[in-house]
C-alpha cells in the first residue's frame, strides 16, 4: 500500500493511464463514474445543538450547579433568588457568545476555502492543463 514506492510505470498501469495523459473523452467519463475528487463536507451542526455544546463546558456545569445549590439555599432560608437570576444570566450570555464566535469562525473558514480553490496540473490529449 505504499504506492510511493512504485515506479512511474507501475503507477500509469495501475491507474490505467498512459505518459500523454487522459483523453478528454476518457477524462469526462471517469468524472461521470468516479465523481469528482472532492472531500465530504461535514453535516452541519444545528443551532440549538451548538448552544447545548457550550453548557456542556465543565466550567459552567460547575455554574449552573452553583445556582442550582443557590437556589435551594434560597427557598430553604426565605431569601430572593438574586444570585441564581445572575448566574445563570451569566451562564446564558456565556453560551450566546459562544455559539456567535462558533458561527463567525465557520464563516471565515468557508471564506478563506473560496479564497484558496485548489487546482491541478493534468495532461489532456498529450497538453498540460491546469484545472
Amino acid at each position: 500500500m505504499k504506492g510511493y514506492l512504485d515506479t512511474l510505470e507501475e503507477v500509469l498501469e495501475k491507474l490505467n493511464t498512459k505518459r500523454t495523459g487522459l483523453s478528454a473523452e476518457e477524462a469526462a467519463g471517469r468524472l461521470m463514474a468516479d465523481g469528482k475528487n472532492k472531500l465530504k463536507e461535514a453535516k452541519p451542526v444545528p443551532l440549538w445543538r451548538r448552544f447545548l455544546s457550550q453548557l456542556a463546558d465543565p466550567m459552567i456545569v460547575i455554574l449552573i450547579a452553583a445556582a442550582v445549590v443557590s437556589g435551594m439555599t434560597a427557598v430553604y432560608a426565605g431569601e430572593s433568588f438574586a444570585d441564581v437570576i445572575i448566574i445563570m444570566i451569566v451562564v446564558l450570555i456565556n453560551a450566546v457568545l459562544g455559539v456567535a464566535q462558533e458561527s463567525k469562525a465557520e464563516k471565515a473558514i468557508a471564506a478563506l476555502q473560496e479564497i484558496a480553490a485548489a487546482t491541478s496540473r493534468v495532461m489532456r490529449d498529450g497538453k498540460q492543463q491546469t484545472i
